[in-house]
């Protein structure tokens, strides 16, 4: 898998049924390791490790419904109440962030309504902060840490 801009960490890959998987620490189970994937778990060892959020409070494919179509969330951050706080969408990482990438996270947070918007390929990471009391939002330089929340 391609290298990252996160940090490694000691990742737990077999070979199931021919596959290729990884272990998700958060849905305690391998999962066919795939280059979003591989991302994905990165990122949350990242969070956990780096930026100590809990992992009681880390949903990965989380399942949105609108109307009669089903979405599914890449990663949800919850707060102790277990109201959604933060979206993470993830992206392999020869993918580009564009605008349409910009556009699924914003399409789930219409569900959600958190406070945190991030959206990463493993090499970028683009952080926003909503202020609904402004109908606005900002960019942050860095994912902050999960007491800074």
């Amino acid at each position: 898998m391609s290298p990252l801009n996160l940090p490694a960490y000691d990742t737990r890959i077999q070979n199931i049924d021919g596959k290729c998987s990884i272990f998700d620490i958060l849905r305690r189970k391998y999962v066919t390791l795939t280059p979003e994937e591989w991302v994905r778990q990165h990122f949350i060892h990242f969070l956990i490790k780096h930026k100590h959020y809990p992992s009681t409070l880390l949903a990965n494919e989380v399942a949105l419904q609108v109307g009669t179509k089903q979405l599914r969330a890449d990663s949800v951050l919850y707060d102790q109440l277990l109201r959604p706080r933060m979206i993470i969408e993830y992206k392999a990482p020869n993918v580009e962030i564009t605008q349409k990438v910009f556009d699924q996270i914003a399409a789930y947070n219409l569900l959600l309504h958190v406070d945190y918007l991030i959206v990463s390929n493993g090499i970028t990471h683009y952080i926003c902060k909503v202020d609904y009391e402004n109908r606005s939002y900002s960019f942050l330089k860095d994912i902050p840490a999960y007491q800074d929340l």
